[in-house]
């Protein structure tokens, strides 16, 4: 498995593949991943990566791993991001 890239690597290598400054690569990094955040509740898609979404999970009983006694879960909402079918494909290279 190869070395994962930092926030840094990552705006060096679109702005030199788009012709940008590292500056205005950067912030619409930031713009993006700010209007993901407020669009989440109403679901957010990134054409060809992927979608997130808002979701309600129910009370539920769950058991304590150390003690082994039941406890009660209460109902939240998470965010959860589902993997474009494109996306899978070209990682995978399944088709």
């Amino acid at each position: 498995m190869g070395k994962t890239l930092t926030k840094t690597e990552i705006i060096s290598k679109l702005a030199e593949k788009n012709g940008l400054s590292k500056k205005q690569v950067k912030q619409l990094l930031e713009d993006l991943a700010a209007l993901a955040y407020e669009e989440a509740k109403n679901s957010f898609t990134l054409p060809g990566l992927g979608k997130l979404v808002l979701v309600e999970r129910k009370a539920r009983l769950a058991r304590n791993p150390r003690t082994g006694e039941m406890v009660e879960v209460p109902a939240k909402k998470v965010v959860k991001f589902k993997v474009a079918k494109v996306c899978k494909e070209a990682v995978l290279g399944n088709k």
